[in-house]
């Protein structure tokens, strides 16, 4: 038998799936020792307080599984202790980020797997509606709402606009079909060596070669994973290389950004405008002059978080298990040379 423990919050019917992948797989899911879901689709919850035979009971089922779905977050300096005989790890998130520095896995006898493109589809549609919301003058219509002024205005199109999309991931990829398929000009970036060609992208550069093109799109849309390569990204330089009226679009994360250069921009007018779902430090804090910027958009880190979320990251680990079973290379496998 193979022993899959769930560790994060999911649906019962979830869990029937992945047990009838085979009559091998055994799934060890008791929902009471699991984080409490704050909302659907939430994989982190809060953590109960456990009894010491609820603690001992964990152990049980941590201590002989071979498989995990999901990260134990109750004691992540403690995942080689607590799941000794672990071989495999799905992760639900496409970007892992840094979780080697809070989980220091035997990554020579653990395989980890993301859920990259599960996140795809709501991802694009964010940066969509973020870029209609600045194309379209939504703040100025609200501001006249509130005023209860009727003047007629003119608005400017997303067809024929220039989008530099940072990140060609399932992500990126789906959002710059999106965009094209709309009649925007995609440019895509790269690290050296990845894939050079996707749908809809009219041209390719790497990361380090993003100056030039900054001066000449619309908008910047970050879809890259978090690395050494692509922390600090877009800097004050990057920043200030921007057109006044281009839009920031951020479902990276935080670091990517120099925080503190976007939000000087946007304060004094240098940038239109910025869409964030992530932020440097989460959760973004009170006194952030981002909260009250009229020129700002902020998401909760929040953006990839569907009602289908589990349907579809449950649909992934099926499918992983199913070749696990079988001996046939994974899907979405982490390498720690590249960070995702």
């Amino acid at each position: 038998m193979t022993r899959v423990v769930i560790c994060s919050p999911l649906e019962p019917d979830l869990v029937a799936r992945i047990a009838a992948v085979d009559p091998r797989v055994e799934v060890l899911y008791e929902p009471e020792l699991l984080p409490v879901p704050r909302y659907e689709g939430d994989h982190v919850g809060v953590l109960p307080e456990l009894t010491g035979a609820q603690r001992a009971r964990w152990f049980d089922l941590t201590s002989t599984a071979e498989v995990a779905f999901d990260f134990d977050r109750r004691a992540p300096d403690r995942v080689n202790e607590d799941f000794p005989r672990l071989r495999w790890l799905q992760g639900t998130s496409a970007g892992l980020g840094r979780f080697t520095d809070r989980y220091p896995l035997d990554l020579s006898k653990v395989v980890v797997t993301t859920a990259a493109g599960v996140h795809a589809v709501p991802l694009a549609e964010f940066v969509l509606a973020g870029l209609l919301h600045f194309v379209k003058d939504i703040p100025r219509l609200k501001a006249w709402q509130a005023e209860r002024r009727w003047t007629r205005y003119t608005s400017r199109t997303l067809a024929g606009q220039r989008v530099l999309v940072v990140g060609l991931g399932a992500v990126g990829r789906h959002t710059a079909a999106v965009l094209a398929g709309l009649g925007v000009e995609v440019i895509g970036a790269i690290r050296p060596g990845g894939t050079a060609t996707a749908p809809g992208v009219s041209a390719v550069v790497t990361f380090d070669a993003i100056g030039p093109v900054l001066p000449t799109v619309d908008a910047v849309v970050l879809a890259c994973p978090l690395t050494p390569a692509t922390e600090g990204l877009l800097g004050a330089a990057e920043i200030a290389a921007m057109k006044p009226d281009a839009v920031v679009v951020n479902i990276a994360r935080g670091q990517v950004v120099d925080e503190l250069a976007l939000t000087t921009a946007l304060a004094g007018g240098a940038l239109r405008g910025a869409v964030l779902d992530v932020a440097t430090v989460e959760p973004l804090p009170n006194d952030s002059p981002l909260w009250t910027l009229p020129n700002v958009v902020i998401s909760p880190h929040s953006a990839s978080t569907a009602a289908n979320e589990n349907a579809l990251i449950t649909t992934l680990f099926c499918d992983n298990l199913r070749r696990w079973l079988d001996g046939t290379p994974l899907r979405n496998v982490y390498r720690p040379d590249l960070g995702y």
